[in-house]
């Protein structure tokens, strides 16, 4: 089978696409595991100074997959795998984001995200909630931001996204953007780099160390109630849901 994820090195940079454009890059089973497999190669890779995150197609991320989903444990593992590397993780997002596709983001260490990028917290319109991901995200949205969002599931920009604290930066040009954050990676001391990484996660880390057993058993709940059945049934069949007023 064709890997769901591509990866490329360049000066020390590892670059690994989403590469399932046909399923928009849902988190499917199959690509977590291929995810954080590959992040598991760079972490261990000495010639690797950081890695950069991004995807193929028009879309970085749609979330989870429908017909295909990750077990909540791997999701979580992958998520806590991009705090953990001992190498900083930057994404590139020149595309869509969705409700799990934004926990990602938010385990990256630097965010940059151009014109085309879109974003959006979608759970409570297919009747659950953003409930593992609030662990990277939380500390890092402004609060009235996160309750907008979390709340409504409306759509918003790159550059929202940077003023809400989902993004480092929106970009007219998301390459000439990271062209100097690449050059400073490369100029830290690899030894440096991981003890202040482990600095700035260390905050996120206690919050999965205290509330992955409670959130993901209350992902489990919503994803398994009958408001989820219908939110999801109505998202695949391209309705409304039935508690649309």
């Amino acid at each position: 089978m064709t890997p769901t994820v591509a990866a490329t090195r360049a000066r020390g940079i590892a670059t690994l696409a989403l590469d399932a454009p046909a399923t928009r890059n849902a988190l499917s089973a199959r690509l977590v595991r291929e995810l954080a497999g590959a992040l598991a190669d760079c972490g261990k890779d000495p010639d690797v100074r950081a890695v950069v995150l991004t995807h193929t197609g028009t879309t970085f991320c749609a979330g989870a997959d429908l017909k295909q989903p990750p077990d909540p444990a791997a999701f979580v593992g992958l998520l806590r795998l991009l705090l953990e590397l001992p190498k900083p993780v930057v994404a590139r997002v020149t595309g869509h984001v969705r409700a799990g596709g934004l926990g990602l983001l938010g385990a990256c260490d630097l965010a940059i995200g151009g014109p085309e990028a879109s974003f959006a917290f979608t759970e409570v319109r297919i009747g659950v909630a953003p409930a593992v991901i609030s662990m990277p995200l939380l500390p890092r949205l402004d609060p009235r931001a996160a309750a907008r969002h979390f709340l409504t599931g409306a759509r918003f920009d790159a550059v929202e996204a940077a003023c809400n604290g989902l993004l480092t930066e929106a970009a007219d040009d998301v390459d000439a953007a990271l062209e100097p954050v690449l050059d400073g990676l490369r100029r830290a001391a690899p030894g440096a780099l991981a003890e202040t990484k482990r600095l700035l996660t260390a905050k996120v880390l206690e919050i999965f160390d205290r509330d992955t057993t409670e959130l993901t058993a209350l992902s489990a709940r919503l994803f398994a109630s009958a408001e989820a059945r219908e939110g999801m049934t109505a998202f695949l069949e391209r309705r409304d849901p039935a508690w649309m007023l």
